[in-house]
């Protein structure tokens, strides 16, 4: 069944029946701290009323599916390409045809379909424990499987959607083969069996379990803004690594939304995601997820601008939900638990 079209006249209505009790209900994967204070500017700014839901990203897809027509969900926030692909995928999302989000979100970064748009943008560079490693020594993603890297590397179990986007854009990059065999090097110099979030992997490191590790730059984020000792100390130790930058760039990622097929309040989610990528929104949330903000020409908060800046993969985001299950294939025949 195609997914409904959002015509941009609903917007309008909404204005002139602002009289009425405006709401819009959010379904969210983010957690409340990190999108709260965000959704209350934008009800001070509108008068929209906000209800908020919030879970894992597979929990609230199901829940979606579950209640069908029936579901209160105007809007999904949730992270990472592939999890709105398979959103998408699923049938819950609504074509949306807005000039501001085409206008201002780079085409990259949002569905080729119309169905989902980038909120935050997120990288997965390569953290290194400066006093055992030299930058000089890294290069690329693929350079990981070298034998110098033996028994050096920390990174998340396969089940971890964010791995599974890094997959599914090697296979982009390089084809099925090549990334296979990279990922079955990438394994047999791992310094121990996957295991936590990404967290844990910079912790790991900074602790002498291993000499690098793979984390999105949110994490590292959280870490450098936290008033805890041992935080500062992991911080202290680690330096950033941008791969690729000679060819096709660092991988990238997002935190996306979208509006849900059966949204009983069309006209007001397009008006939350819109004023999701207004300046002062992009800004304010990018620095309270410690992510880049997905509008071109919004700065990122000093806590990110501090990692450096660096060329990123210019892939369309879409594919990574497109090659998904090729890339969880993969990984398992690999031996990547």
């Amino acid at each position: 069944m195609p997914a409904p079209r959002i015509l941009l006249s609903l917007i309008a209505l909404s204005f002139a029946g602002q009289t009425m009790a405006a709401e819009v209900n959010v379904y969210s994967a983010r957690k409340d701290a990190l999108i709260v204070p965000l959704l209350d500017r934008f009800t001070a700014k509108t008068g929209i009323e906000v209800n908020l839901i919030t879970g894992k990203a597979n929990t609230l897809l199901s829940r979606i599916q579950a209640e069908g027509a029936a579901t209160p969900a105007d809007v999904l926030v949730t992270v990472d390409a592939g999890n709105l692909h398979r959103a998408k995928e699923a049938g819950v999302l609504a074509t949306v045809d807005s000039t501001t989000l085409s206008e201002k979100i780079p085409e990259n970064l949002r569905d080729v379909d119309h169905q989902w748009f980038g909120l935050t943008v997120r990288s997965r560079p390569i953290f290194y424990v400066k006093d055992r490693v030299n930058p000089s020594e890294l290069s690329t993603y693929e350079a990981l499987t070298d034998s110098q890297w033996k028994n050096r590397i920390c990174i998340r179990s396969s089940s971890n959607i964010y791995n599974q986007s890094l997959v599914a854009s090697m296979i982009k990059a390089n084809g099925q083969e090549a990334t296979l065999e990279w990922a079955e090097g990438l394994m047999s110099n791992l310094a121990r069996k996957p295991t936590g979030g990404d967290t844990d992997q910079l912790r790991a490191a900074a602790a002498g379990q291993c000499d690098l590790a793979i984390a999105n730059t949110y994490y590292f984020g959280r870490l450098i803004d936290s008033k805890k000792p041992e935080d500062r100390e992991v911080v202290q130790k680690l330096g950033v690594f941008w791969p690729n930058q000679a060819d096709r760039g660092a991988h990238i990622n997002v935190s996306g939304m979208a509006v849900t097929q059966h949204a009983k309040n069309p006209a007001e989610a397009v008006q939350l995601l819109e004023f999701m990528v207004s300046g002062d929104a992009q800004a304010y949330y990018a620095a309270i997820n410690h992510e880049y903000p997905v509008v071109t020409g919004v700065e990122p908060s000093p806590t990110i601008a501090s990692l450096g800046e660096f060329k990123s993969d210019a892939l369309n985001l879409s594919i990574l939900g497109v090659n998904n299950k090729q890339a969880v294939k993969l990984m398992d025949r690999a031996g990547w638990q």
